[in-house]
């Protein structure tokens, strides 16, 4: 290293055994055991001041110029001299200094030669700054912490990669203990497995009438205990290839189709799949309730892995096979198979059998009873899996698609079992599925029921064939909702499927009283005056059926004789999205049309939830939920469901609900519902007849009973001029004086109506109206009632109580 001052004479040092001083003074000396030294001699003389250097300016943050600690690492100096001023710390630029403070810079060397050899013991005062370049202590700690930290974990020998396996192993073992206390928490929580070897009994279910007489058996006594060894192979091959194909190689929970399920319903944005397993759905079945929490799915889980460890796979497909729901309150796959094609399970065909195990998804969806054109796309899906997993070839599955299964229906005749149909695919909401056999308390009333098979085949038989009407349903209700009878068809043993629940058709003017109850509402009176005059919407004009117009007249007269160009006015009047509104208040679930034409009934509703709307008229303003099931209980006496409180509560003033029963009264005295009128009975109701005479309707009640009716043909087809005013009406008139006979005549819900009149869109309302309210509070609001109290009907307002045939 060369010195700057150029113009200094070199000094020269000694040593022994050194080598001659070369041309700057420097000695080399040789020592035993040491590579060769270089010295000088007069090296640590204090030098006269330099003149000041300007600072550098560096292109490196102000790393440029710099100094090191007054310590090594080491505790010793570098070697090398250095000739820039000694500045501040951390590579700042030093503080201005007074040139009388100056202190003279001394040139010094390292302490420590590159051989490790100390040389000499600096002073505390000496400040050797390092070479350009170098990073110091003071102004680079977080390198050097750095490099001190790297140099621990190379002496530690832990990379970062160690460091995350490390990290990643710590968490697996504690996630596996956290694992192993809720495995061990939930298992002592277990409920009790007992009743899994109860396999060779089916559960058998009683459908039991009100005065106790039974209605029907479903369940195990027509069927009985499925062997797995007896089944053709296609029967368990379908059921496999549809619910788990990887049955015989998971351990009772499959990771792979859980992940997928997680994937498919997270894509979705809602529960759409499921990774249950043969296995867990086993222990769902038979030991858990059917709730869809975290806490249930784990002890699922847990209670299949016990299967899998206690039984073997084909005892656990037996027992699921003799465990799982197909639908129509048939537990187990023979009772499936005599429920719907009558024959045991070991003769079901493959058509058959990938019907069945399509029923596994969705029973009341996929249900050949319920819709048959439906159940056969499932079992056409359930053929194409068989395919994929090799179970069968495609030739096979296309022979299978050609002839598909048709239903042969159950064993018993009589129109009752509409009703039972209903009941069994409601059961599992009210009491889950049981493994134990159980009696069903239902509402029904057997000489309603009775009377109501005689007159749909007496007047069909009669007065059917001639207007081209096939078919009729008829639902009877007490006026809290309770279902008294039900025909679904005229014949339970030609077709299984239910006209009064399922059908789904358009009302016509049988929907007129649900506008009028949304202009009451709104202030319009029985006497407000609208002219039935020619209107037009859009190019959209709608016409009466008798073909004329009739000029002013009150709303009464008007919904009385049907007339559809004040109905259209008024639904105009207080907008359609407030009569949807209403709609939906009362109970009708279906999608309604938002336009003008659902005044006169353009949307779709099936009969038991039309006839349930009539029945809020009824009982004065109560909305109900029409059901079928009272008390659920088991063989051993244990009560599994009892119906309590009255439905929704009220959702009308009572006061409106007056009016209205007032309006739909001049209906049965002089308007298109005279022909069903029941003499000085008081009663109410309303004819509807869709376009083209497609479907013809008539509902209406008594302070007792709301029955309703339709008429028509399941293809669709057009009827010769069948009006809701001609056979319905004589279906419910029939029905009505046979059952009514020996009741105590009772007053509708009524009041006189006022004259006064009222705009909709600028409503004065009536003082009677605001003594109505003033009862009930100055608006009447309708609250939206919980998912229980609509299920069940739990709750409600103290007030909605109803006693038994619907009298307060």
């Amino acid at each position: 290293m060369s010195s700057r001052k150029t113009g200094r004479k070199a000094q020269t040092g000694s040593g022994r055994r050194g080598d001659p001083p070369d041309e700057e003074g420097w000695t080399v000396v040789r020592r035993p055991g040491l590579g060769p030294v270089r010295i000088r001699v007069g090296a640590n003389a204090p030098e006269e001041p330099e003149p000041e250097e300007p600072e550098y300016e560096d292109n490196d943050g102000g790393m440029g110029r710099w100094d090191d600690d007054e310590r090594g690492w080491d505790d010793t100096r570098r070697i090398e001299p250095t000739f820039s001023k000694g500045g501040a710390k951390g590579g700042r630029k030093p503080a201005p200094k007074k040139p009388a403070a100056k202190q003279p810079v001394k040139k010094t060397t390292s302490s420590k030669n590159r051989t490790g050899v100390k040389l000499r013991a600096p002073s505390n005062d000496e400040r050797a700054a390092p070479p350009r370049g170098r990073r110091t202590k003071s102004t680079a700690g977080k390198s050097s912490s750095r490099s001190r930290g790297s140099a621990r974990a190379r002496k530690s020998g832990r990379t970062l990669l160690g460091n995350v396996v490390y990290g990643g192993a710590v968490v697996a073992l504690w996630g596996a203990i956290a694992f192993g206390g809720l495995l061990f928490w939930y298992g002592l929580n277990l409920p009790d497995t007992s009743g899994l070897y109860n396999v060779k009994h089916t559960p058998s279910v009683s459908i039991v009438a009100t005065n106790g007489e039974v209605l029907s058996h479903r369940g195990d006594l027509m069927s009985g205990y499925a062997s797995l060894r007896d089944l053709p192979p296609y029967v368990p091959a379908a059921v496999l290839a549809t619910e788990d194909q990887r049955f015989y190689w998971h351990f009772g929970v499959d990771p792979i189709g859980l992940a997928r399920a997680m994937v498919v319903n997270f894509k979705a944005g809602a529960y759409v799949q499921g990774g249950s397993t043969i296995t867990q759905q086993l222990a769902k079945n038979v030991f858990l309730k059917p709730d869809r929490t975290i806490s249930r799915k784990i002890e699922e889980m847990i209670l299949a892995v016990w299967l899998e460890l206690r039984f073997t796979k084909e005892e656990i497909l037996t027992l699921y096979l003799n465990r799982v729901y197909f639908g129509g309150g048939a537990y187990g796959l023979e009772a499936a198979s005599e429920r719907y094609f009558r024959k045991p399970a070991r003769a079901l065909t493959l058509p058959e059998a990938a019907m069945l195990a399509g029923l596994l998804k969705a029973p009341s969806r996929y249900s050949p009873t319920n819709d048959i054109d439906l159940a056969r796309a499932r079992a056409r899906v359930v053929l194409q899996n068989m395919v994929n997993a090799g179970y069968i070839g495609q030739d096979e599955a296309h022979v299978a698609n050609v002839a598909p299964a048709s239903l042969e229906g159950y064993a018993a005749r009589g129109s009752i079992n509409y009703f039972v149909d209903w009941v069994a695919e409601a059961l599992p909401d009210y009491a889950g599925k049981p493994d134990t056999d159980v009696s069903v308390m239902t509402t029904i009333d057997p000489a309603l029921q009775q009377e109501a098979e005689r007159i749909v085949a007496d007047v069909l038989g009669n007065e059917g064939a001639p207007v081209n009407a096939s078919q009729a349903a008829l639902v009877a209700m007490a006026p809290d909702g309770a279902v008294r009878a039900m025909v679904g068809g005229r014949s339970y043993a030609q077709s299984q499927f239910n006209r009064a629940v399922q059908a789904k058709r358009q009302p016509g003017s049988a929907f007129k009283p649900i506008v009028y109850l949304t202009a009451m509402e709104r202030g319009l009176t029985p006497d407000t005056v609208r002219i039935d005059r020619p209107v037009n919407y859009g190019g959209w004009a709608p016409e009466n059926y008798s073909g004329r117009f009739e000029g002013e007249m009150t709303l009464r007269t008007a919904l009385a004789k049907s007339v559809n160009t004040v109905a259209v006015q008024v639904a105009k009047e207080v907008g359609i999205r407030n009569v949807v509104s209403t709609a939906r208040r009362l109970g009708l679930q279906e999608d309604l049309p938002s336009n003008l034409s659902l005044a006169l009934g353009s949307g779709s509703v099936n009969l038991l939830e039309l006839t349930a709307a009539y029945a809020t008229f009824a009982n004065g303003g109560y909305g109900v939920i029409p059901h079928g099931i009272d008390e659920v209980r088991s063989d051993r006496g244990e009560e599994l469901y009892r119906r309590q409180g009255s439905g929704i509560g009220r959702v009308a003033d009572p006061f409106v609900v007056a009016e209205m029963n007032n309006m739909l009264k001049a209906v049965m005295i002089y308007g298109t519902g005279r022909s069903a009128a029941l003499g000085n009975r008081p009663s109410g109701g309303k004819t509807g007849t869709s376009q083209d005479f497609r479907d013809a309707w008539f509902v209406g009640y008594t302070a007792d009973l709301v029955v309703g009716v339709w008429v028509g043909n399941d293809d669709g087809a057009p009827m010769q001029k069948v009006t809701g005013g001609s056979l319905p009406a004589h279906i419910w008139q029939a029905f009505m004086e046979r059952t009514q006979a020996g009741v105590a005549i009772a007053d509708l819900p009524d009041a006189p109506a006022p004259v006064e009149t009222a705009s909709a869109a600028n409503p004065a309302l009536p003082a009677a109206h605001e003594t109505a309210r003033g009862e009930y509070g100055r608006e009447y609001e309708w609250e939206e009632p919980g998912f229980f109290e609509r299920l069940f009907g739990i709750g409600g307002d103290a007030r909605s109580t109803l006693e038994p045939g619907g009298r307060r």
